[in-house]
């Protein structure tokens, strides 16, 4: 943190003139100390779901957060290869997959945070 205050004082005392350096020096140091404030996680995010029987084929039958689930859905698919080869964004179904995924041989990896939305048991 330091060193970000001594970058942003040095900018800020190269536009200032040298008396009025030492106020420039002390809000840079404010600035920079504003800016470190940590972000808090969604609880609802973290919220353990329970998948739903073609889900848990890919993933497992345990509760987990969204965010694990979409992790392990991906994991499934890079372990098996079945992103396209030609076009990333693509993914495609194997015999897990595929009833997961509607049927559909192929979907675009937008459609996975709607996939499991469908596939969550409430």
């Amino acid at each position: 943190m330091a060193k970000k205050v001594k970058k942003v004082a040095k900018k800020a005392a190269k536009k200032a003139p040298k008396k009025a350096a030492k106020k420039v020096v002390k809000k840079a140091a404010k600035k920079v100390a504003k800016k470190k404030s940590a972000r808090k996680p969604n609880a609802a995010f973290m919220a353990p779901l329970t998948p739903s029987a073609t889900l848990a084929e890919v993933i497992g039958s345990k509760p987990v957060p969204r965010t694990q689930m979409i992790k392990k859905i991906w994991e499934y698919i890079k372990k098996n290869n079945l992103q396209d080869k030609k076009n990333r964004r693509m993914i495609n179904a194997d015999a897990k997959l595929k009833a997961l995924f509607g049927g559909k041989n192929q979907i675009s990896m937008f459609d996975l945070a709607v996939i499991v939305n469908k596939n969550i048991v409430k």
